[in-house]
């Protein structure tokens, strides 16, 4: 049996694969980018399956999924499988997104996500053994300026692993979910801020961020926990990550608006910067 990792191609899902094929699990990792896998399956050898996969397309799932079933006999049953592909577009305001954007952050965070989960849940209840595990973020609970449709596809795969434990209740099914915070070293914030390298590297500058290895190191664990035991949900941030003050809108009496925090902290800057900084260091 193998583990299904999808976004294979870079950041967490790379570093997934390389962890459980040192940990001696045979991986199909699933990207887009075809030429990412073919160097991934020659560094990690024949414990690794490249299979191309766009999780925002279902046709591209269903023939990944069939390209699956052809695979040496090790690689056919999935046992695992870790929803890691997603991403994030843009931080602008809602009022100021780009709804495009939108409707493909859904297409791959919630759409993508819940249809290769159904295609792959059946074996496994079928076996009465299997892990579901899906990468959600801090996003999905803590909300902040610009997070608007990102976060709601990340509230939604929150909600969506804790009902499916409720479904499978009784298969043996296991369901986790993993809501990283802040995680430096991947494409993600460099696809948020669509190729700006500088602006993403000022994201993690001196931050001390989490990264893919961590997450990589924290999904083995899970995986190799006995078969009785489930974490339903894991939120990990870097220790330089913690929780802000909710900030509070003022008009003051000379119409200079200003952004006081909760515990008090405010100033004549402009709103729209007070909140830019605090995206900055949080998130």
């Amino acid at each position: 049996m193998a583990v299904l990792i999808t976004g294979a191609s870079s950041g967490f899902g790379a570093a997934m694969s390389r962890k459980f094929v040192q940990a001696g699990f045979y991986v199909i990792g699933a990207a887009r980018r075809a030429e990412k896998l073919e160097s991934l399956s020659r560094e990690l050898g024949e414990s690794f399956q490249g299979v191309v996969m766009d999780v925002a397309d279902r046709h591209s799932i269903d023939g990944a999924l069939d390209e699956i079933d052809g695979l040496p006999e090790a690689f056919r049953e999935i046992d695992c499988l870790i929803n890691n592909a997603g991403l994030a577009l843009g931080l602008e305001p809602a009022y100021q997104a780009d709804w495009s954007d939108w409707e493909t952050v859904i297409q791959t965070n919630v759409s993508g996500l819940a249809y290769l989960t159904r295609q792959v849940l059946p074996q496994m209840v079928a076996r009465g053994e299997g892990y579901i595990m899906n990468i959600g973020s801090i996003a999905g609970t803590y909300p902040y300026p610009g997070g608007n449709i990102y976060g709601a596809s990340k509230a939604f795969v929150r909600q969506f692993s804790l009902n499916l434990r409720a479904d499978l209740h009784g298969t043996g099914v296991r369901v986790s979910n993993i809501e990283p915070g802040l995680c430096g070293g991947s494409e993600f914030s460099y696809v948020r801020f669509r190729g700006d390298e500088e602006r993403a590297r000022q994201l993690y500058e001196n931050a001390g961020p989490l990264l893919p290895e961590d997450i990589a190191d924290t999904v083995l664990w899970l995986y190799q926990t006995p078969k009785h035991m489930n974490v339903n949900s894991l939120e990990v941030m870097p220790v330089s990550q913690s929780f802000g003050a909710l900030p509070v809108y003022r008009h003051s009496a000379d119409g200079a608006d200003s952004l006081q925090l909760q515990n008090g902290d405010s100033g004549r800057d402009s709103f729209l910067g007070k909140v830019t900084r605090w995206v900055r260091n949080n998130f």
